[in-house]
């Protein structure tokens, strides 16, 4: 009897650890209340609310914002990764027109050989591997000849 794996399903959701909470959700939630702990003990209260209304809510949004399905950090790093490349492209030119008219002129390469064709498969062969894979290589059709 042939052997039987499980496939594992649903491999793009993360490991829920505290009710609706994923792992990376808890982490951020706990790095920004470590933070917003250090702001609190450090200014007073007005400038406390000031600079952690905007802590909050930036952790908030990459804990639990998503942009078209995905989570917000990979939204972001996509964002960093696009303002990196160059926004210009320039195409510089080194051939002049005569060397252009000289290469369209040049005589095209041979065209690769055709692949040699394969020949198609009988019903009564067909038929033969469907109930080979039917039976999981039970059934052998060397045995029935």
């Amino acid at each position: 009897m042939p052997q039987q794996f499980v496939v594992p399903q649903f491999i793009d959701v993360e490991d829920k650890i505290i009710g609706p909470i994923t792992t990376r959700q808890f982490l951020i939630i706990m790095a920004t209340a470590l933070i917003l702990f250090l702001l609190y003990k450090i200014f007073r209260f007005v400038y406390f609310v000031l600079t952690g209304l905007p802590v909050a809510g930036v952790a908030a949004t990459f804990a639990f914002g998503r942009v078209n399905g995905a989570p917000f950090h990979l939204f972001f790093l996509n964002i960093l990764q696009t303002s990196k490349r160059p926004k210009r492209r320039v195409w510089y030119k080194d051939a002049n027109d005569a060397e252009l008219r000289a290469l369209l002129a040049a005589a095209p390469a041979a065209a690769p050989a055709a692949a040699p064709a394969k020949e198609a498969v009988s019903t009564s062969r067909l038929q033969e591997l469907t109930l080979v894979a039917n039976t999981g290589g039970v059934y052998n059709p060397e045995d029935w000849k």
